[in-house]
């Protein structure tokens, strides 16, 4: 299997299972992930948030662990990467706010590279303006979102996930086997027990 160097775009207060679980799987099959968050650079932290479903109306949250970012935001030159994955949790309702971020999203929609987008990470692609067209899932929160961008919001079960030309979207982390595996089949990522 060749290796693949996939980007992942976090933020303090992303979804903690969200950012620990795609970037060790990934690492763990052979690709190269560089996680990074703007205004901050390698060796440095973000803070994730743990999001759970418990019995109120909406997830709860809890203060996740640190993550340690292994590359600078300010040095990715987007066509050095395969793929993207964006994690979602409270960080993409301010990371949306970095226009080199929104570049790095149109980025990989215009060259049609393959794109995993998570739970409320799919607010970074509805601010991009990259969606119309598409058929896509989200937190249940994001459809109105979705809808307004021009694509067409799909309801699922929290373990499913919708793929549409380079992009595999889930509603939230009890999709990981299915969305990741998804994403391995747009990377073209065969994996050999």
């Amino acid at each position: 299997m060749a290796e693949k160097k996939i980007l992942m775009i976090v933020g303090d207060f992303a979804e903690d299972y969200e950012v620990m679980v795609p970037f060790q799987f990934l690492c763990g099959i052979g690709h190269k992930v560089d996680v990074v968050c703007p205004g901050r650079t390698k060796g440095q932290k973000i803070i994730t948030a743990i999001h759970d479903f418990e019995a109120e109306q909406t997830y709860s949250e809890k203060r996740g662990h640190y993550f340690v970012l292994n590359a600078d935001f300010e040095k990715v030159v987007p066509q050095e990467y395969d793929g993207l994955v964006l994690p979602g949790g409270r960080a993409p309702e301010y990371l949306r706010l970095y226009p080199k971020v929104i570049e790095i999203i149109r980025h990989f929609f215009e060259q049609k590279k393959p794109v995993a987008a998570i739970c409320h990470g799919i607010q970074l692609l509805t601010a991009s303006k990259v969606l119309s067209g598409y058929r896509l899932t989200a937190y249940p929160a994001v459809g109105p979102e979705v809808n307004l961008s021009g694509a067409e919001y799909v309801s699922v079960d929290f373990e499913d996930a919708v793929i549409d030309q380079n992009l595999v979207t889930a509603p939230g982390w009890p999709a990981h086997p299915r969305w990741m595996s998804l994403f391995l089949s747009l990377l073209r990522t065969k994996v050999y027990l």
